[in-house]
């Protein structure tokens, strides 16, 4: 083989090579070399030790749940096919990952499962539901729990019972369910129907609400924050952007109204309150006394790094930690170093075959004269 042809033949491997490896990291590997970092805590809020194992992680008797919001899978009307396809893989592979190596008993998402669900056409929302089934496909070991969201069914004044029962029927659900596992009580609740303005659906909550109202020494799980003014106390690698936390927040639009939030802390008592709706990762306590944890949206459309928490559960307390996915940011950094490379690349053989050139190619010498 001629020493020119080997060199376009190496170079061709290594470009090729180097192309299918970078792939394969950002679109498969990088998920379990970001997940593999997280862990199941250990339970730190109001357990007794006898409920800990040696090396402070949960025994076989506590409840592993993970949590998460807002994907907002796009839909028909607004979403651009390749956004869909790109944003739709990311969460997939995140997912599968996720439960492939932390294998919870049970999956949490807290609303906006659709960017368009409140006003889907029947068809779309049929496709819509289909391919959220295949993206968060799970073992029948794991269960997978559904809250509704403002982009499910629209905000109160858009919510109707068509959209709320399409939705309940997808997903098995209602605006009002305990769900127990293990001695372990979350009370799931429909954040657009706690306005208090005697609507049908308002009213047929608010009294499922009243009958369970008791000290339940539950977990609370809605899709809106509980009432706060802004996000100007938050902090940490998932908060809202500097520029946005000082922002007001709007009551029954970005977070319930003082009058629902009261009701609700003071009917349930709850020991947590885990809500989505912001996009932003939050910690609040309300009345010095009831914790809030807002859980950052699951889509990278949202924000660049996107995160879940993993929460183990007992009868008495719980531990939380929070895992993060890999950031966009830096997929986008390698894809870019990567084709800058191979741009380079091409350049840097010619040089070298220009250089053996002039090394090794015999000098013409004719006779003078």
């Amino acid at each position: 083989m001629m020493p020119g042809l080997s060199v376009v033949c190496s170079a061709v491997i290594v470009l090729f090579g180097a192309v299918c490896s970078v792939f394969i990291f950002c679109e498969y590997l990088i998920y379990y070399a970001a997940i593999l970092q997280c862990g199941w805590p250990g339970i730190d809020h109001g357990a007794p030790a006898a409920e800990k194992s040696a090396d402070g992680q949960p025994n076989a008797e506590v409840l592993r749940a993970l949590v998460l919001s807002d994907p907002h899978l796009l839909g028909a009307v607004g979403g651009h096919w390749f956004d869909k396809l790109r944003r739709e893989w990311q969460m997939e592979r995140a997912f599968q990952t996720a439960l492939a190596l932390l294998r919870p008993e049970v999956v949490f998402i807290l609303g906006d499962v659709f960017d368009e669900g409140k006003w889907s056409s029947p068809k779309n929302w049929e496709d819509d539901v289909c391919r959220f089934q295949k993206m968060f496909r799970h073992p029948s070991d794991t269960e997978l729990v559904v809250l509704v969201g403002n982009h499910d069914i629209g905000f109160h004044y858009e919510m109707d019972w068509f959209k709320l029962q399409r939705f309940e029927k997808a997903f098995n659900t209602t605006s009002t369910r305990m769900v127990t596992k293990k001695g372990v009580n979350f009370l799931l609740v429909n954040s657009m129907a706690l306005h208090g303005d005697g609507c049908p659906i308002c009213q047929s909550v608010e009294k499922q609400l009243y009958t369970l109202s008791r000290n339940l020494n539950c977990s609370l799980l809605q899709h809106y924050p509980l009432y706060r003014v802004s996000d100007a106390g938050c902090t940490g690698r998932d908060a809202a952007p500097p520029e946005e936390r000082h922002l007001l927040f709007r009551e029954k639009y970005d977070v319930l109204s003082q009058e629902a939030s009261h009701r609700l802390l003071q009917w349930f008592k709850p020991r947590l309150v885990l809500s989505g709706h912001t996009h932003s990762g939050c910690q609040v306590l309300h009345d010095n006394r009831y914790t809030e944890i807002s859980v950052p949206s699951f889509n990278w459309r949202n924000r660049n790094n996107p995160s879940f928490i993993l929460g183990s559960f007992s009868p008495s307390g719980y531990g939380l930690s929070k895992c993060f996915l890999p950031e966009e940011s830096t997929v986008i950094a390698l894809y870019c170093s990567t084709g800058a490379s191979l741009l380079l690349l091409p350049l840097v053989v010619w040089i070298r075959g220009l250089l053996q050139c002039i090394t090794f190619c015999p000098i013409s010498k004719h006779k003078s004269l």
